[in-house]
């Protein structure tokens, strides 16, 4: 499955120019003793690779998901708001949060802002335009 993600989206990617990526990554620990950060960015920047993004810029959180006013989430969304990236990329969806209404929410706000959301395990994520649901594909 990882394989037909990854072509689907080298296909969208071809047609347009290269896009500016930007990762994040967070692990739930109040320190990174066993280097779960650096290995979640590595991941992410060889997917950006595959995917002929260049990435700009990084941001990373250690601790829970359930408060999104951490530095690293909130210097995205500036980042964001700057027009600095065209695509997230998170290794997984819970890595942004663990509040589904607040997950929600600042996947609305990426989504106004024109930001494409990747995950290498979960392919694109996108908020559904008729309803208030996800689509991973």
């Amino acid at each position: 499955m990882e394989k037909e993600v990854l072509e689907e989206a080298q296909i969208c990617w071809n047609r347009e120019e290269q896009k500016r990526a930007w990762t994040y990554s967070r692990i739930d620990a109040p320190d990174d003793a066993h280097g779960r950060l650096k290995s979640q960015k590595k991941e992410l920047h060889a997917y950006a690779e595959q995917l002929g993004l260049v990435v700009v810029g990084s941001s990373e959180d250690l601790g829970g998901g359930l408060d999104f006013e951490r530095a690293g989430i909130m210097e995205v969304m500036k980042a964001a708001e700057e027009g600095k990236f065209d695509v997230l990329l998170v290794k997984r969806l819970v890595c942004l949060g663990r509040d589904t209404m607040k997950t929600l929410e600042l996947l609305r706000d990426l989504n106004q802002l024109g930001i494409k959301l990747y995950s290498p395990l979960e392919g694109q994520i996108q908020l559904d335009s008729h309803s208030p649901s996800l689509s991973m594909r």
